[in-house]
């Protein structure tokens, strides 16, 4: 007994570092490719103007530790995953966990559906600048060791990221195991490197004093807030800890950080810092100018390792977020691939793939430099953050019970910090800001469009349908029903469906039993088998069936209706018609949406993939009804 105890407890140890591990290669991606290019960012004089001086660099270095500390381990790994939703995490679920708090207003569910479109879209900037940064980052470290192959840089980088998008159809399962070993060298050599210079300049280390970030920000005014617009550098992806949660779990994402990558980062930057000051020439690229000649093609290479694993945990990021508000409504429906039958948090959307691949590329090319391009980071993270905060706060005083006081103290403070980093990038709109700015404008109008034309066109839809009990009580007079089952889809399954309607007056007959079948996605990451379904039985051959998915499931429609055996529905699929309605949007005259709204939510419309699909419905047993209508 005492050696089954013990051998369950060394598995789940094993695992628990296992999972460690693999936080480092998916969560941590991003950040930890931060030392690229925040230290040659903060001294550029076209970014920050700030003089390349011991007291600056002190200054400087003081700030990004301290952001460190304050915004990603006090704020993301002690708090912010501390807002489970059924272990689940990231920007939606935080917003279905802030909206499950008792007495929410009618005001406060707008503002946190509306804080949760502005978050969506944010992600959307940040996923197309990523990429495009670190990868071209990591290949300007051939610019020290062969200067002849500087034309080279932009279409190495195209090359890498193009392979990149390529491979995303076949999973990262294979390459995911990789991940997290090729991390783990990436941090000890970031910590290794800092190490060797902070031993030959040890006085660095006075920078640990916050008094120095605070000096820098009193000696230079309004243009402290070009610095901390290069500090937000350093903790860009800090965000992915609490998105990957439910990837990895709260413990393993908390131990990775403190135990590898927090001490590799500062360890890294106080290096850097020691190499400027002892050779300030060192600015044009501190990070590679840490190691010798001949250690600088190998750096390079791993580099690139390390910003491609960067670049593939944001690109699996989106896909996530994408299906996440796909099963809430914030999105057409798209088909959406499982890339593995273990791991059913990996999957693949093809069309949001392509639209990356062509997005990062593009600004590559139009950017051409890892420093032009920073111009364009930050904003879409410090908004990202902000807006998380903002749900946090509303989750500590209504779902974690936190008294008003507490919450307000708390999570203003970090707010107060988010607010001052997303000002300090604001000033970045000239030169390259206005970015993801523009890309998540475009997202949040298309994705505000979208839920407000679904809301419409239900109303359209329902309003005056055919209530299903006054149906019912008109359903002996038909003169025919037949052998079989039919499935209606419906959005409510107390009114008629027009396509039951529709068969009914071109066949003139109705099936043996008729179920009227409704999906809901609740605001929970994952249904239990106990709750998927739910039946009634209306009488005269009539049944109504509700599937309930989390937003982190893939419905599947044939799968639900066999879970309706043990409750006296036993569907048989051979026998068994599934009617769709196929609605033809038009434009209406006393419309609720702008002309310009109707345009956008019927073009949005066409793109939606099929229910067939989606539902994963056999086609061979699917019939489609159109019907006109108007929005």
């Amino acid at each position: 007994m005492q050696s089954s105890h013990s051998s369950d407890q060394h598995n789940a140890g094993r695992r628990h570092w296992a999972l460690t591990l693999g936080a480092l290669g998916v969560v941590y991606g991003d950040i930890g490719t931060s030392p690229l290019y925040t230290m040659h960012t903060a001294f550029d004089p076209a970014i920050t103007g700030m003089p390349l001086n011991e007291a600056n660099i002190f200054g400087f270095l003081s700030m990004v530790v301290w952001s460190l500390v304050l915004v990603v381990t006090l704020k993301y790994v002690v708090l912010i995953l501390r807002a489970d939703n059924k272990g689940e995490g990231g920007i939606l679920s935080l917003s279905t966990l802030a909206l499950s708090g008792k007495d929410r207003s009618r005001s406060q569910r707008r503002l946190m559906t509306v804080l949760a479109m502005l978050g969506l879209a944010l992600f959307y900037g940040d996923g197309m600048i990523t990429p495009a940064v670190s990868v071209l980052s990591a290949v300007e470290g051939l610019e020290i060791s062969a200067p002849d192959v500087q034309h080279w840089v932009v279409p190495i980088t195209v090359v890498i990221l193009v392979g990149l998008f390529l491979i995303q159809s076949g999973g990262t399962n294979t390459v995911g195991r990789l991940f997290g070993p090729v991390m783990c060298f990436w941090f000890a050599c970031l910590g290794a490197m800092g190490v060797v210079h902070i031993l030959q300049v040890p006085h660095v280390l006075k920078a640990l004093d916050p008094r120095y970030a605070l000096d820098l920000a009193f000696n230079h005014g309004w243009s402290v807030f070009y610095i901390l617009g290069a500090a937000v550098l350093s903790f860009t992806g800090g965000e992915a800890l609490y998105a990957d949660m439910g990837h990895f779990g709260r413990q393993p994402i908390r131990h990775a950080w403190v135990a590898v990558v927090f001490p590799a980062l500062v360890l890294n930057y106080f290096g850097q810092g020691a190499l400027l000051l002892s050779k300030p020439e060192a600015i044009d690229n501190p990070f590679f100018l840490l190691v010798p000649e001949f250690l600088l093609l190998p750096l390079v290479v791993l580099s690139t390792a390390a910003t491609i694993i960067a670049s593939q945990a944001v690109i699996s990021g989106v896909f996530s977020l994408t299906r996440q508000a796909v099963q809430l409504g914030y999105m057409p429906r798209m088909e959406i691939r499982h890339t593995s039958e273990s791991e059913i948090g990996q999957v693949y959307v093809p069309r949001i793939n392509w639209a990356l691949l062509v997005a990062v590329v593009a600004l590559v090319i139009m950017f051409g430099s890892s420093a032009k391009l920073t111009d364009a980071y930050g904003l879409a993270v410090t908004g990202s953050m902000a807006i998380t905060t903002i749900m946090a706060l509303f989750t500590a005083r209504d779902v974690w019970g936190w008294s008003r006081p507490r919450a307000a103290v708390v999570f203003g403070f970090f707010l107060f910090i988010d607010f001052s980093f997303l000002t300090a990038n604001c000033l970045k709109i000239p030169q390259g800001g206005w970015l993801p700015l523009t890309v998540g404008l475009a997202v949040f109008v298309l994705v505000s469009t979208w839920r407000l034309g679904r809301k419409v066109l239900y109303d359209r839809i329902y309003r005056d349908a055919l209530p299903m009990s006054l149906f019912l009580e008109r359903a002996d007079r038909t003169p025919v029903r037949v052998a079989g089952t039919a499935v209606f889809m419906t959005g409510s399954v107390d009114k008629v469906p027009h396509a039951l309607l529709h068969n009914l007056k071109h066949n003139k007959v109705l099936h043996e039993r008729v179920v009227l079948m409704r999906v809901l996605t609740e605001e929970v990451p994952w249904v239990t088998r106990e709750r998927r379904v739910s039946m009634e039985k209306l009488g005269k051959g009539f049944f109504s069936v509700t599937a309930h998915f989390g937003f982190m499931e893939q419905p599947n429609v044939p799968r639900a209706l066999a879970e309706c055996r043990p409750l006296g529905l036993a569907i048989d699929l051979a026998e068994t018609s599934f009617f769709l309605g196929r609605e033809t949007l038009v434009p209406s005259s006393r419309s609720d949406l702008t002309r310009w709204q109707e345009q956008v939510f019927i073009a949005l419309s066409a793109t939606a993939l099929s229910a067939t699909t989606f539902f994963d419905i056999p086609p061979n047993r699917v019939v489609e009804l159109g019907t006109q209508v108007e929005v």
